[in-house]
């Protein structure tokens, strides 16, 4: 039987799986138009994308499925234009994430959904999901550290429980250390409606990403990434209490230990690692990949992603779990 939850039914989804909205060219428009076809959700990151480079994007998006879709906005860095832009456009979902404390979140939430879309916002504790939701998100993505990219410290085993029961009726989706069926099932168990995954989308044939970022993804074991602060002062940007979870590379190494410097030298080595990645020379630039690519063995079309995720899923559900549960025989 196709699972059924209550994220499938509030989005009109076929399937609790979820595109994370990556910033940085980490989704496009075909990624994302390939995994809501395919029956999930696709979120495009619009975070830095102008009124002109949003519409592009949607319409193509909309040229290759009819199916629901989300676009992305970073809080911390909002800008008034691009979300006017985002609204206008009447995705199906408003994705967030990272606000600064003082930000107020309800107005951003109250226009989204008075033009007609639902808001997903993702969070790394459980006070962040309870402001969420007296805002009125309504989705939570509760976000463990094993995730790619800008992430916080607990692990999705602790937190995706925690924030069900202190955001509870409101749906939660897990995140982080998620790449398959295994991780889709147990994210069930732990009480979430579904999974958002980012680093599995990356290894995907839609994905915007250079090659070698994704060869990279490839040869990992998962145990070769580490968090830290060096990719945001490279870029001169400040997260409200984000770290960043990437890849060891020369890059990463060099300045491992000396971020004093780094911020001294920040007009030049940022644009270093804008050239590098220009040039795709994977050990000098920042490489955003969650643990779980030690998951990942093989470069995959995005529908197929979904559909291996749900039907691996379906299976450990039907198979493994029920079949743990052994009949009582009766006391003679």
């Amino acid at each position: 039987m196709p699972l059924r939850t209550r994220i499938t039914e509030l989005l009109g989804i076929d399937h609790p799986v979820v595109l994370g909205g990556m910033g940085s060219g980490g989704t496009g428009h075909a990624l994302v138009a390939a995994v809501s076809a395919a029956g999930g959700l696709g979120i495009l990151s619009a975070t830095w994308l102008g009124p002109a480079e949003q519409r592009a994007e949607v319409e193509a998006i909309r040229q290759h499925t009819d199916r629901p879709f989300g676009l992305n906005h970073l809080l911390c860095f909002l800008d008034e234009e691009r979300f006017a832009s985002s609204l206008a456009l009447r995705p199906a979902m408003i994705s967030t994430a990272w606000p600064w404390s003082s930000q107020a979140l309800a107005p951003y939430w109250e226009r989204a959904h008075a033009q007609g879309a639902r808001v997903l916002h993702m969070v790394s504790s459980v006070p962040e999901a309870a402001r969420a939701v007296e805002a009125g998100a309504d989705v939570i993505v509760a976000q463990g550290t094993e995730g790619g990219g800008h992430v916080g410290w607990m692990g999705s085993m602790a937190l995706v429980p925690m924030v069900v029961r202190a955001v509870a009726p409101v749906p939660v989706l897990a995140a982080g250390g998620v790449a398959d069926g295994a991780g889709l099932a147990a994210a069930l168990a732990l009480g979430a409606e579904g999974v958002l995954l980012g680093t599995r989308f990356l290894a995907s044939l839609e994905s915007p990403v250079p090659d070698g970022f994704k060869r990279t993804i490839l040869d990992s074991d998962g145990h070769d990434t580490l968090l830290t602060e060096i990719p945001d002062i490279a870029a001169g940007r400040v997260w409200p209490g984000a770290m960043s979870r990437v890849r060891r590379n020369r890059f990463i190494e060099r300045w491992a230990g000396r971020e004093w410097e780094l911020r001294q030298r920040r007009d030049q080595v940022g644009p270093a690692v804008a050239a590098a990645r220009q040039r795709d020379d994977t050990e000098e630039y920042t490489i955003g990949t969650g643990q779980t690519a030690g998951l990942i063995t093989d470069l995959a079309p995005a529908a197929q992603i979904v559909r291996d995720i749900v039907e691996h899923a379906e299976t450990i559900i039907a198979s493994r779990l029920a079949g743990l549960l052994v009949q009582p025989t009766a006391s003679r």
